[in-house]
């Protein structure tokens, strides 16, 4: 069948119908000349065909419009087909052109459809209109039978209250900047779904391109399938994004949700399975694994569609339409089960957040922002001003607070999700239909500018600077528990101490009170980049490990704090041969006595691997003091000190022959003795090797 028209054909038929004036002209033969009733039945053939593409789940609007356009431009005063035009309008980028269609639509024949007056009333909505939204919902509203007043009624208030709330996010705009990231991320195809890692080198996000992994069209959508893909900041441009291919990303749809902010872990979506599943993936010397199911407790055979990690890697928080909710889609936490392993994933029971985050409508897009308290997520309940509006909320004192929209420009009367924020929460990243972008959906960056401050006098600029915000760690409500700690992130480079090359090392953190390991990863093995969350309030040993090197320990003090602190902190790494030596910075001893204190265990067994991996390794146990207290007493307990340390490796299995020990009380000082600072780096153990 032809639905392609002579474009010089389809004019004359064009200029044959002025005559017709403003009047609703049917698709009937009294109403064309003898030489227009061909055409016209092709048109009515087109019609029919742009009909069937609305019969798709989903129906293809764009496919329907073109159709519907050759019609029309044959017979620009049909009613009926003048609301279909503008229908699909609203479901393009070209919005604004579906008003003067659908009032034209009102216009020939008030009756045409049954509905026309809600979708003129959508497309005001739509288009920022809300006083003519609000007019014409009530005008429908009157055309309804009672019966039908109680099927819709509920709707028609909401969207009305929707244009109240938007009139007034409107007329109080937020300040930001909006900026599309450019046609090297963004392209002809769809990009969406765009997340940062922590510090914002690295950018994954969702395309439908015809590079897609498998290069095959979705039947259903009739778009390519969706895949991955990654971006990575060089200096302040984002290079060319690459596909990682498989298995990371297979013939059929992959969609990222959530990412680590080490950026070493991703949350994939797929919905062959159930109605649609969530599945965890991993890299590993450099290398996507193949990404994997995640368990029962998150996955069920309801709709799983979003998901993001908890700061500190130790739950999920994830959207479902399981049994039991509020309505809809809600949002839902699971806490990591210590009896996870690290081929096997174990979470405890799953938590609904309650009704403050949730609602009677859909929740969707959710993302915890590092600082652990600050959640993100777009909802069709709380104040919205149409459709998905992104909301935030904190927790504070174990509650979340009531959910904020984040505001117009961000917001629009259009549905808006996944909204990812970097570490500071200064910038985000979202996709949106914008009609001077480069395709289909692009990838914005929000800047957020905050409030507008008063003018200051030179001497106080400096304090004006941008400030990092905290970084939290969480705590649900109810039956779950997450604690309270504002969050540290640390970060920075593992390197080789001569050559400065990049490392790939594991690194373990220990709670040193409670001598659990809260956390083990390795090092990108191509930069050496890691990146760490520490709850506030506690000590830490912090321990790096590799083949062929001493290993590394480092204590940290973080005191609690309601300041968001980012800690950039380089390691180099000293290969094990004559005369190297390092700090035990993790070996503790009760106050003025040579008895070691149990969290010198970890360190402990650290030098005991170490002994153990190099069997011809000698070492020498040194002790260190300040310079308080007598020469005398320092040099007697330095070295009872270095004994201990001895005495307990030889208690380990350790031969005698390959340790010996010595006490250099404060002669061999590497700070200074006059700071409390000072004098605390000074009381310290260190080994140095003496033979291998």
């Amino acid at each position: 069948m032809k639905t392609k028209i002579l474009f010089n054909t389809v004019i004359a038929a064009f200029i044959g119908l002025q005559c017709f004036g403003q009047e609703n002209v049917e698709f009937i033969r009294g109403n064309f000349p003898d030489d227009q009733v061909s055409m016209m039945r092709d048109m009515i053939r087109v019609i029919r065909e742009g009909d069937k593409k609305l019969i798709f789940e989903p129906p293809r609007y764009a496919e329907a419009l073109e159709l519907y356009l050759q019609a029309n431009d044959f017979n620009p005063n049909n009613a009926l087909l003048n609301y279909k035009v503008g229908k699909c309008y609203l479901h393009t980028v070209q919005k604004t052109k579906a008003i003067p269609r659908l009032e034209l639509s009102i216009k020939l024949d008030p009756k045409a459809a049954a509905n026309q007056r809600y979708i003129l009333a959508r497309a005001y909505h739509l288009n920022y209109e809300f006083d003519k939204a609000i007019d014409m919902y009530n005008k429908y509203r009157h055309t309804l039978t009672p019966f039908e007043l109680t099927q819709y009624g509920d709707d028609i208030d909401e969207k009305i209250e929707e244009c109240e709330d938007g009139k007034d996010l409107v007329r109080n705009p937020i300040r930001v900047f909006i900026d599309n990231i450019g046609n090297v991320v963004n392209t002809k195809w769809p990009e969406y779904s765009p997340i940062v890692n922590a510090d914002e080198t690295i950018l994954m996000f969702t395309s439908c391109r015809d590079v897609t992994t498998g290069g095959k069209i979705d039947p259903v959508y009739n778009e390519y399938y969706e895949d991955i893909y990654i971006s990575r900041k060089d200096g302040e441009v984002w290079t060319t994004p690459e596909n990682p291919g498989k298995p990371f990303n297979k013939d059929s749809h992959d969609a990222i949700v959530g990412l680590s902010p080490d950026a070493k872990w991703v949350l994939i979506y797929k919905g062959e399975e159930n109605s649609g599943d969530i599945y965890i993936c991993i890299i590993e010397e450099g290398e996507w694994q193949k990404p994997k199911h995640l368990p029962d407790e998150i996955n069920t055979k309801y709709h799983e569609s979003s998901a993001c990690f908890s700061p500190d890697m130790k739950g999920l928080y994830f959207i479902s339409d399981r049994e039991g909710g509020f309505g809809g889609k809600d949002v839902y936490y699971c806490l990591l089960s210590e009896k996870s392993k690290e081929n096997k994933l174990v979470f405890e029971d799953p938590v609904n957040l309650g009704s403050a985050i949730n609602t009677p409508y859909d929740e969707e897009g959710v993302f915890m922002q590092v600082d652990g308290t600050t959640l993100y997520f777009s909802s069709k309940g709380h104040k919205t001003m149409g459709g998905y509006d992104i909301f935030k909320s904190k927790l504070v004192n174990k509650q979340w607070t009531e959910p904020e929209n984040i505001g117009y420009p961000v917001n629009t009367p259009d549905d808006d999700v996944f909204f990812t924020v970097n570490a500071t929460g200064k910038h985000g990243y979202y996709s949106t239909f914008e009609q001077e972008g480069f395709g289909k959906r692009d990838i914005y960056m929000v800047t957020f500018l905050g409030p507008e401050k008063p003018l200051a006098h030179k001497a106080v600029y400096e304090y004006l600077a941008y400030e990092v915000r905290p970084v939290i760690e969480t705590n649900l409500e109810g039956e779950v528990e997450i604690k309270d700690f504002t969050l540290v992130m640390v970060k920075g480079k593992i390197l080789d101490q001569v050559t400065h090359s990049p490392l790939g090392v594991l690194m373990e953190i220990i709670d040193n009170q409670t001598f659990r390991m809260i956390a083990s990863f390795e090092s990108n093995e191509r930069t050496g980049a890691y990146m760490v969350s520490l709850p506030s309030g506690k000590s830490y040993a912090f321990a790096v490990k590799a083949k062929e090197y001493l290993f590394y320990s480092e204590n940290f003090e973080i005191p609690p704090s309601t300041v968001f602190r980012e800690m950039k902190k380089d390691i180099y790494l000293a290969k094990v041969k004559v005369g190297s030596k390092i700090v035990l910075k993790n070996i503790f001893f009760e106050f003025n006595k040579a008895t070691l204190k149990p969290e010198s265990i970890p360190e402990l067994e650290r030098l005991i691997k170490l002994l153990n991996d190099v069997p011809m390794l000698k070492i020498e146990i040194s002790g260190h003091t300040d310079n308080v207290g007598s020469q005398l007493y320092n040099q007697e307990l330095s070295e009872k000190r270095a004994q201990a340390v001895v005495e307990y490796l030889v208690a380990k299995d350790i031969d005698r022959d390959r340790l010996t020990f010595k006490g250099y009380g404060f002669s061999q000082p590497i700070a200074n003795n006059d700071t409390e600072e000072g004098r605390a780096m000074n009381r310290r153990t260190e080994f140095k090797v003496i033979g291998k």
